[in-house]
């Protein structure tokens, strides 16, 4: 049984405060209602759109960023705590992906969850001395990657971040990143990334 237009659109207004970046398809599943129906009820509700709400809330967390500029950042943050945790969204394009397939190309999700690694280190200079990846199911053009970083030990010079990467709630993506900040080994920069594939 569908909502009235009031319900639904109170209701609508909880959901989007709750989960500010749910899509009108998602809305429109959830209501049982046409996406156009969605669209009418946000702009009644003075709600934006799914992208001006990431850039909203995206542009408050680049301020906080230390180690590395605005456009290296792989996706968009849209939640940072420095050297606690951190979230980006990358949405996969045609450009991200092989173009017979349609599936993601590896090295768009590693930056993704790389530059996350990067960003959540609450200092000027960060590097990624190791990591350790697993790519647990493919990624299609038109999925949206959720990464999820959390710092799980600070020892020195070292920091150790984990990062978890989903569409919608299956894991697609894992990675731990071994930081190094503000110190340099020997005067040189350490860059030895392993990788380990699954399920490709």
């Amino acid at each position: 049984m569908r909502k009235s237009k009031r319900e639904r659109q109170k209701q609508l207004l909880t959901t989007i405060e709750n989960s500010p970046f749910v899509t009108d398809e998602e809305l429109a599943e959830k209501f049982n209602v046409s996406v156009q129906t969605i669209r009418l009820d946000r702009m009644e509700l003075s709600i934006p759109e799914l992208r001006e709400r990431i850039k909203h809330v995206a542009q408050k967390q680049f301020d906080e960023i230390r180690a590395l500029p605005l456009d290296e950042v792989i996706g968009e943050i849209v939640d940072l705590q420095l050297d606690k945790s951190a979230i980006s969204i990358l949405d996969i394009k045609k450009e991200h992906v092989f173009s017979r397939t349609g599936i993601a190309r590896g090295h768009h999700l590693f930056a993704q969850a790389n530059s996350l690694a990067v960003a959540v280190i609450d200092d000027e200079l960060a590097l990624t001395a190791k990591s350790n990846l697993y790519f647990t199911r493919q990624v299609l053009v038109g999925e949206r990657v959720v990464a999820k970083a959390k710092v799980t030990k600070v020892e020195g010079d070292r920091t150790i971040v984990e990062v978890n990467s989903f569409v919608g709630k299956e894991r697609v993506f894992r990675g731990k990143f071994t930081m190094y900040r503000s110190q340099l080994e020997g005067g040189n920069i350490i860059d030895e990334t392993s990788y380990r594939c699954d399920g490709r």
